[in-house]
């Protein structure tokens, strides 16, 4: 961790100006037209181009036309004439041709992100902290959680960035806000080389989307830039020790700080955990000698039940950014109980029979579904899907001791199944060999088979959905329509 490059302000060298500049925007999604509007209304030149031409593209093309915006639909590889800047939607990958084009005519490619990091002071705004929290899993839990964690202490701020909420609306809105809690996944980071918050937080790092970095170690060096010109705290998790390296590796403004959290007792400059407490030994007077309390465990989310061990660890992330941006202890708390988890992430559906339904359609990959099986015991586990290239023998061999059976769905459940069969051959396997939506109904069902009182069926798919649903939200929908329609037959006389 070494002392590096300055966070520049809203007047610094990193300040964009729109106006009068030809700028092609990649991608039709949520970020892509948000970006598209707000440069149209700054006076800049825009062309949308997306490889799609379907109904959605189309009504997505109207819409932005009306608002002076030109669209090209069916050509995403071609460099529209004049472009000065290509500004790109996260989804889109590093070797699309539309990047080679414009690598070969020297014209700078920026994400959403980066766009937003240069338009924060925009007008003379007064450009608010960014808080940035990245890591395989939990990103959207932790960031809404110190949100709300930032509101209880009376700040101006909301939850943006890949949750959903273009970044480019926040940073020009009218009405100021005083920090962001900004969620940022591996794609946004990789298209973001001039962002330098506040203070940041890598949650955990494990291997996902692979396909679309190409290695391990791109992916981690995307998922560092987060640290890169830090000025407070660099928060990294104590129990996974990449994220301390990508500490270690990052260039931070002087004086910043390595802050770590952990689910035990905390040494100094960490957060933990400590009789059922959330404790403070990093932002205190005399850290190698003092802690402070800073809520309860049972204050986390009351209202969704006991906190899973990995909802503790986010919690203790969120409270380490927002202790680092000086927050008093008493709105740790107050946060954490006013948070209300998202839906799909281990959100109990119902009981019956003795049996406890959970969906968790938001574990989408290995990681996440680790982190969920750890929280149940015994289990009847609900998975499959499209790998996007992992491996499942880790988390197989972790979690065999909780399995009292497995129902596998989905294209690619087959490496699941063979890892079972691997690490786990005395467990009962169902295998349903189709992928239409109504898989889920049937899954449900034979997981009830499997099941006694005291189990809990978890979907916890630890693959990504678009095999067999939309996304993994229509999945874990499907999940609890199926649970509550097996709940009212079984009270049916």
């Amino acid at each position: 961790m070494s002392a590096g490059p300055t966070g520049t302000g809203a007047a610094g060298t990193d300040a964009f100006t729109p106006a009068g500049r030809a700028v092609t925007v990649a991608g039709l999604g949520v970020s892509g037209a948000g970006a598209a509007r707000a440069l149209a209304r700054l006076g800049a030149r825009v062309t949308v181009v997306d490889g799609g031409n379907g109904d959605a593209q189309q009504a997505g093309a109207a819409a932005l036309e009306a608002d002076g915006v030109a669209v090209r639909l069916g050509d995403g590889a071609a460099l529209p004439p004049g472009t000065e800047l290509v500004v790109t939607s996260p989804g889109w990958r590093p070797d699309s041709p539309l990047f080679a084009a414009a690598a070969a005519a020297g014209v700078p490619v920026w994400g959403d992100v980066e766009l937003a990091w240069r338009l924060r002071g925009h007008g003379g705004r007064r450009p608010a902290d960014w808080l940035a929290v990245t890591g395989t899993n939990g990103k959207t839990t932790t960031t809404r959680m110190l949100a709300a964690i930032l509101a209880a202490a009376g700040l101006r701020t909301a939850a943006v960035g890949n949750i959903g909420t273009p970044l480019t609306d926040v940073v020009l809105a009218e009405e100021p806000h005083d920090v962001l809690a900004v969620e940022l996944s591996s794609y946004q980071l990789h298209w973001a080389p001039s962002l330098r918050a506040h203070s940041a937080a890598v949650l955990n790092l494990a291997p996902d989307h692979l396909d679309w970095h190409g290695s391990m170690a791109a992916y981690a060096a995307d998922k560092g830039r987060v640290y890169h010109g830090n000025r407070v705290a660099c928060v990294y998790n104590a129990a996974d020790a990449a994220t301390e390296e990508l500490v270690r590796e990052a260039d931070v403004v002087e004086g910043c700080r390595a802050v770590g959290f952990t689910l035990g007792a905390p040494g100094p400059s960490q957060l933990g955990v400590v009789d059922g407490l959330l404790v403070d030994r990093a932002f205190v007077p005399q850290r190698h000698r003092q802690a402070q309390e800073l809520a309860g465990v049972a204050d986390i989310a009351p209202s969704a039940g006991p906190a899973a061990p990995h909802n503790v660890a986010n919690a203790l992330a969120a409270a380490a950014l927002a202790r680092a941006h000086g927050v008093p202890p008493a709105a740790v708390r107050d946060g954490l109980r006013a948070f209300t988890p998202d839906a799909h992430r281990i959100a109990r559906v119902a009981e019956t029979g003795g049996v406890t339904y959970v969906n968790d359609s938001k574990a989408t990959n290995p990681h996440a579904a680790q982190a969920s099986l750890a929280a149940y015991e015994p289990v009847v586990w609900i998975a499959g899907g499209l790998a996007k290239g992992a491996a499942f023998d880790d988390l197989v061999s972790r979690a065999a001791g909780r399995l009292r059976g497995v129902v596998l769905i989905g294209a690619e459940r087959h490496l699941i199944g063979a890892a079972l069969a691997r690490h786990a051959p005395d467990v009962p396997v169902v295998d349903l060999d189709r992928t239409d939506t109504g898989a889920m109904a049937a899954a449900v069902r034979a997981a009830a088979g499997l099941a006694r009182p005291g189990d809990t069926v978890l979907l916890a798919p630890a693959c990504a959905s678009m095999d067999m649903f939309t996304n993994y939200g229509r999945r874990g929908d499907a999940f609890a329509e199926a649970v509550r329609a097996l709940a009212a037959g079984e009270r049916t006389p």
